[in-house]
């Protein structure tokens, strides 16, 4: 696993990176910056998922429809998505190490492991997660 294979989005930094969101420190804008510039910038599409059920349940707002959102977010240049393959599947349920049982986090954390990218979150469990060394994870 290492930054040079590609940086994995968690679900907060791409809608932070999309809004221009004052959340992301300028190292990290950089980073994911350089990242896209070299086509190595990634989401996995459960994020999508994510956004759509914050959306629904109100406990997020994107000033407009969640499908416009989408639409606009992956145009931007150098953003990919990951999709969602039989592989990371079952990796998601078969992670080593103690974690927790938020589906779509097991979801992200087996793309990072299945694709071999660093994940960049600010998510402390996921964080710490990673000091059990199954995972790179890049603190935003």
């Amino acid at each position: 696993m290492s930054a040079e294979a590609g940086l994995l989005l968690d679900t907060h930094i791409w809608l932070w990176l999309i809004s221009g969101s004052a959340e992301l420190n300028n190292k990290t804008v950089k980073l994911l910056d350089g990242a896209a510039k070299e086509g190595k910038l990634f989401v996995p599409e459960i994020a999508v998922w994510e956004l759509a059920t914050l959306t629904a349940k109100k406990r997020l707002t994107l000033g407009m429809p969640i499908k416009n959102w989408v639409q606009e977010a992956i145009q931007k240049p150098g953003i990919e998505m990951t999709p969602l393959s039989w592989e990371i599947s079952i990796e998601s349920t078969m992670l080593p190490g103690v974690l927790h049982a938020d589906p779509a986090d097991r979801i992200i954390i087996a793309t990072a492991r299945i694709k071999k990218y660093s994940l960049v979150t600010r998510d402390e469990k996921i964080q710490k997660y990673s000091q059990q060394g199954h995972l790179l994870v890049i603190k935003a």
